[in-house]
């Protein structure tokens, strides 16, 4: 399979997700926002760019059409160089590669394909289409996660509430038969006791957790086993296998279907996907197609790639229909996904409540049980 471009925009590569700092330094500069254009500004900006162009306006008069139309400092300034940069006689995907902090690689090496041949509004509907179908992605997983983790943070709540205002109410009740105590009270007593008088220091270790565990996340050693932990920990390797599929087989179908080279096109996969393991696998497809065997050689001796898809692939090579095949194969996995998220969501709800349910139990029967003992021996 040969698809070229006419050009390829040389971009500033950002650095492997494995090499992200392994000093504090690098950790905290790396919290550091750089821009304030989000995702909405750049989808707002795409539409616009499409629409204008669409309706005949030349480059430079859509961007100071655009221009117009902004309030956001960060959006005015990035579009007033932008504008400068093609009044000077600069190609618009150089330009936009001046801003990699809110253009990707696929973005601008998909308007570069586009800049000769005459069709970049339809490409920037199709980034624009891309973007809303992250977008929804991304709201899928939120709603699926959201419900469990607010059952969860407020069972967490109500089990302080109860080991810090009400069982310390009872500390002097239950004294009188401490050696009669269930074991469970006798546990929560200790934990209610720990949680009154330590309370500042539990605050402090939790934060500092907490601060470890993202200094931790951040550096090389953290990445590899948190990244090798989602490919290959039961249940959450489908999730993350899908996701991943659709955010790299997505770009790879637009990319060739817009006359992208291919390894242009792999290497701006490895740029949406945020996994080193993930990022290895590409780098093996690249090489491949390097050495001149053809994509689906990568993806079929990969062990946490379904087969079926290597074999599709293949049969896209074989026909000259990689780019169909890739964007039927996106979709497939987005819609199995976006199952799968509900699926999950369906089942932890029940679960949680069960959970729930199980400790409000605990809690209870620890209070009560040493009530019917007092009442006995008063009896």
């Amino acid at each position: 399979m040969a698809i070229q471009t006419q050009k390829t925009v040389e971009t500033p590569k950002p650095s492997d997700h494995g090499n992200t700092g392994q000093s504090l330094t690098t950790f905290l500069s790396g919290l550091q926002k750089k821009t304030t254009i989000n995702h909405k500004d750049r989808k707002f900006f795409t539409e616009q760019m499409a629409l204008l162009l669409e309706t005949g306006s030349n480059l430079q008069a859509s961007l100071k059409a655009l221009k117009s139309q902004l309030d956001k400092p960060d959006m005015v300034r990035m579009v007033s160089q932008l504008q400068e940069d093609v009044e000077q006689g600069r190609q618009f995907s150089w330009a936009l590669a001046q801003h990699p902090e809110v253009f990707s690689q696929t973005y601008v090496n998909l308007v570069a394909a586009s800049e000769d041949g005459g069709y970049m509004h339809e490409v920037l509907e199709q980034l624009l289409e891309m973007e809303q179908k992250r977008e929804e992605l991304r709201q899928t997983m939120m709603s699926a996660l959201s419900y469990p983790v607010f059952l969860m943070i407020f069972a967490l709540a109500v089990i302080i509430f109860v080991l810090v205002v009400v069982f310390p109410k009872f500390a002097d009740l239950f004294s009188l038969i401490a050696d009669q105590l269930p074991a469970t009270t006798v546990f929560l007593m200790g934990a209610s006791n720990i949680i009154s008088q330590h309370w500042m220091l539990l605050i402090v270790g939790t934060v500092g957790l907490i601060v470890g565990y993202k200094y931790w996340a951040s550096t090389d050693q953290g990445i590899e086993k948190l990244d090798w932990a989602k490919l290959h920990t039961p249940l959450l390797k489908e999730v993350f296998t899908q996701l991943y599929l659709v955010q790299s087989l997505r770009v790879l179908s637009l990319s060739l279907g817009n006359g992208v080279n291919i390894m242009d096109s792999l290497h701006a996969c490895r740029e949406v996907v945020s996994n080193n393991l993930f990022q290895r696998f590409i780098r093996h497809v690249e090489d491949n197609v390097e050495q001149g065997k053809g994509v689906a050689i990568g993806f079929e001796d990969t062990d946490f790639i379904p087969p079926v898809v290597a074999q599709m692939i293949k049969t896209g090579e074989e026909t000259g229909n990689l780019p169909k095949v890739l964007r039927r194969l996106s979709s497939y996995y987005e819609t199995e996904l976006s199952n799968k998220l509900q699926t999950l969501s369906r089942l932890a709800e029940p679960l949680m409540l069960l959970i729930m349910g199980g400790v409000v139990g605990l809690i209870v029967s620890s209070l009560i049980l040493p009530i019917f003992k007092l009442s006995r021996a008063v009896g």
